[in-house]
């Protein structure tokens, strides 16, 4: 508790909690009841539909849906979703998974892993009337795949 209520102290607008929620969602609600649901984030990792854990290094038994599910039933309003199996590949985000976690969970998405076009970046905008907040990308800026001039326009105009 005492590092997320310093972390936002010092200007971070929201936390992700990930691992943690997994082993202890007695923590989550704690985090929701002091800090509120737009401050506290939750990050599911997911290979093949199961939660990893661990920084990825354990992939349980937890369904990614399920596990959704259940944190928004606590008050978890938007996740960061990342199918590890595409983070970093440049292949696209698995955006018939995120749409599943938009249609059956209740959650705002943020999607993670895979982005790498503009393209791409129009298949998640067409998620956005199902609840999709945002799309996080790394490798293909820094690969130069995309231009992130473009993609801020791109994103703007779908807004």
């Amino acid at each position: 508790i005492k590092d997320v209520e310093q972390t936002l102290s010092l200007g971070a607008a929201r936390v992700i909690i990930g691992t943690r929620a997994v082993t202890s969602p007695d923590f989550v609600k704690e985090l929701l009841d002091r800090f509120g649901p737009e401050r506290i984030v939750l990050g599911i990792d997911a290979r093949d539909g199961k939660v990893a854990v661990q920084g990825w290094v354990q992939v349980s038994d937890l369904d990614a849906v399920e596990f959704g599910q259940s944190m928004h039933a606590l008050g978890i309003r938007t996740a960061v979703y990342t199918d590890i199996s595409r983070d970093g590949k440049l292949n696209g985000p698995n955006v018939e998974a995120i749409r599943i976690m938009l249609e059956q969970t209740g959650l705002r998405i943020i999607a993670s892993g895979g982005v790498s076009s503009l393209e791409n970046i129009k298949a998640l905008q067409a998620l956005t009337p199902w609840g999709m907040d945002g799309a996080i990308v790394g490798k293909a800026l820094y690969d130069g795949k995309l231009d992130l001039g473009q993609a801020l326009a791109l994103a703007r105009a779908g807004a």
